[in-house]
Parts: structure tokens; sequence; C-alpha cells
């Protein structure tokens, strides 16, 4: 699933932070734990002093501490063996009556001499911060944090990335109205960002590339069209004289005369591709607002006599208007060649239904065929039950003209045994 370079960023950025906070919570939790240690074996150790300070002023202590009381220290005989006046300490849980459970304590056991040179062992215990509740404490912490640091950024990324990033989505939209033939459909966008800048430079260098390898490539397409049609038709006109000679045998003339009908198709065949090369060039830059319930119309008029020998006939239903803005020419095309495929593929004798409404217009007609197949009848050159007489260019046209314009599109069904071509507005 494609997602935008911000979402993309930030996904990682929540990630690594994620990560990178994980640890530093546990770097933090021991540096902070060993600063508490460190500041309550300060303490037990002034505390010691001031002890053993009290033990030589005052030797009544020396027997009366024998239990932890108040002071939190106890003063038992110690063995000269194994007397050690060292330092050590040691965590310890210790059941406290009052919240009826084992506490945290740091305690300090050290020896000492007494005045008369006996030996003592001293234990001083201190209560220290319960590491469970500072680990919950440390973590709901670290979440909050967590929360608002990840907002906090969602917020700057939306607002400084959004920002940021505005020159590259006006980039792409611009690029996205670009028209082959049309230099000024993309507009270069002003940024002081040196990529994007860059990226303009590019674009443009390319654009330049593209506009001169599509002006050859349609000045051949024009100049290639212009000179095949110079030699067909005199071609046809020298293949019109010989019909016209009486010493030729009929088997002969049947012969010309078919030559002759297939140059007519490849003229045909090469209007049929000039045309489909300029609608796909944007040649037809002329827009406006186009009637298509006259100009169906008008064009049923021009084939009356056509079909009446076909003995097809048109039944036109119009429920709206069905106006929308392009070139009146293609659009012309585009009704022409519909009809002319209906006419064409119709039985006989046959029948055209056309129906007109706001958004749509449809035309129908019968077929013993079946239906087509809708992933290949306006792809160019495909032929429907083989038709010699066909280019396979007429849908294709059809096909290019409404791709040139995003408010239209056609579709096909076969309902009913009719087959069913929709020009459709949105």
């Amino acid at each position: 699933m494609d997602v935008s370079v911000k979402n993309y960023t930030n996904r990682y950025i929540i990630i690594t932070i994620l990560v990178v906070m994980a640890i530093w919570a546990l770097l933090f939790y021991a540096v902070l734990m060993d600063e508490v240690y460190d500041n309550v074996d300060d303490g037990l150790k002034n505390q010691k002093i001031e002890i053993i300070r009290e033990a030589y002023i005052n030797s009544d202590i020396l027997n009366n501490t024998r239990e932890f009381g108040i002071n939190q220290f106890r003063i038992l005989p110690g063995n000269a063996d194994d007397f050690t006046d060292r330092n050590h300490f040691t965590n310890e849980l210790i059941y406290m009556p009052y919240d009826d459970e084992d506490e945290p304590y740091r305690v300090l056991r050290t020896g000492f001499y007494s005045k008369e040179g006996n030996p003592y062992l001293l234990e001083i215990r201190t209560s220290t911060v319960e590491q469970d509740d500072f680990l919950i404490n440390l973590a709901i912490s670290l979440t909050v944090l967590y929360m608002v640091i990840i907002l906090s950024i969602l917020v700057v990324n939306q607002l400084i990335l959004t920002r940021a990033w505005l020159p590259f989505t006006r980039i792409l939209s611009n690029l996205s109205n670009y028209r082959f033939g049309d230099v000024s459909s993309f507009q270069l966008v002003e940024t002081k960002v040196k990529e994007f800048n860059e990226l303009n430079s590019q674009i443009s260098l390319m654009i330049q590339r593209n506009e001169s390898v599509f002006n050859e490539q349609k000045r051949f397409l024009e100049n290639a069209s212009h000179e095949l049609q110079t030699p067909l038709a005199i071609t046809i006109n020298k293949l019109d004289l010989l019909l016209q000679d009486d010493k030729l045998l009929e088997q002969q003339l049947v012969k010309i005369a078919e030559a002759k009908q297939s140059l007519h198709r490849m003229v045909g065949l090469n209007k049929s591709l000039l045309m489909l090369s300029r609608i796909d060039n944007h040649q037809y830059k002329e827009i406006e607002n186009v009637n298509f319930n006259e100009l169906t119309k008008e064009l049923l008029r021009d084939v009356e006599d056509y079909v009446s020998f076909r003995e097809v006939k048109f039944n036109l239903i119009e429920e709206a208007i069905f106006n929308t803005s392009c070139n009146p020419d293609l659009a012309r095309i585009l009704i022409s060649n519909l009809l002319r495929n209906a006419i064409k593929h119709n039985t006989n004798p046959g029948v055209i239904d056309i129906q007109i409404s706001s958004n749509r217009l449809d035309i129908c007609n019968p077929s013993t065929s079946g239906a087509l197949n809708p992933q290949y009848i306006f792809e160019r050159f495909h032929k429907g039950y083989q038709d010699s007489q066909s280019n396979g260019l007429g849908l294709s046209i059809v096909k290019s003209i409404v791709e040139t314009y995003p408010n239209l599109e056609i579709a096909y069904r076969f309902e009913n045994n009719f087959h069913v071509f929709s020009l459709i507005r949105s």
C-alpha cells in the first residue's frame, strides 16, 4: 500500500523514538538507582560516624541498643576473629507492621572497637524507594512523555512538513496537467528549496526533449500521410481509367475493381491513423458547448438514404438535452463512428434505438452473433467477427476521443440480444 512521504517518515520516527526511549529508560533507571543508593550510603556512613562517636562518649548505648529502635540501628558484640571495620551494604526486605508488607531497606554492617578496646558489630538501616513502584511510576511517566513527544512530532510534521512539501505537491499537480504539444500546460513552481528547484530544472529539460521528439513525430506522421495520399489517389485514378477500357475482359475488370476497393480501404486507413495521431497529440484544441441531441439528429439525416437502403430503422427518444464542452469536430466523429458501427453490425432488416438523457447517450442495435469482448473492442485493429471491410479503427477512435475529455466515458454492454454503446457524462 502506497503512503505519503510524511506518513512514511512519521512511521519510522515513531519506531525509532520508541526504541531509543526504551534503551534510554533502562539506562536512566540504572543511573538513577545508583545515585539513590549512593546518597543513601553517604547518609548511612555519616550516621555510622555519629553513632561511634556517641559510643565513645556514652558507653551505655553499647548495651542498650541490641534491637532496632526508633533510630534504626543496633550494636551487637563482635568476634575478634572475623572482625572488620569495612562498610558492607546490602538491600533487604523487612516487614513493616504499618504497611503490613515487606519494604525495601538499605543496610550498613560494619565493625568498631569501643573505648575499652572491645569489638562490636554495628548495623544501620534506612528505608529506600520501592523499586516495583518506582518502575511502575517511571514506566507511566515515560509512556506519557512518549505520547507527548509523538503527538508533538505528528503536529509539527503536519504543520512543517506539509508546508515544506507544498512546492513538491504543486509540481506534481502541474506535471499532471501537462499535455504533449502544449508547453505552457506545465508551470514552474518557485521555491527556495534546492532539491525542488533541481526537480523543476530536470522536468523542464525532460519536457523540452519530449516536445522535440513529439514535434518530429508529428511532422513525420503528417508528411508520411500526405505523401501516401498522392500516390494512392494517382493509382485509383489510373485504375478508374482502366475500368473504362472496353478491351479488357470481365475477369480483368473484376480484379481491377477489387484492387481499387483495397486502395480505397488503404486511403481510409491512412486517414484514420492520421486522425488517431492528431487526437492523441491533442491537436483538436478548440472547445465549445456541443448539443449532442442536435448533432445526432443532423448525422441521422446525413445517413438517411443509406440506412433506408440497408432497411434499418431509427428510433430516437429524447428525455433531456445532452450538453458538454468538447471539440465540435471530435464530437461529430465520435457520434458518426458509433452510428456507422451500429449500422454496419446490424441485422437486415434492422433497427437502431437511440436514447438521450441529460448525462447519457445510448446507441443500441440488434445482433445475432452474441456479445462482443469488452476487453478488445476498443483496441486498434480489432475486428469483430473478422469483418474484412473494417479497418478496426472506428471504435478505437471513439475511445481516444473520450479519453481526451475527463468528463466523458464510453461503456459497452450486451443486453437482450442488443449491443449497447453508452456515452456517459460524469
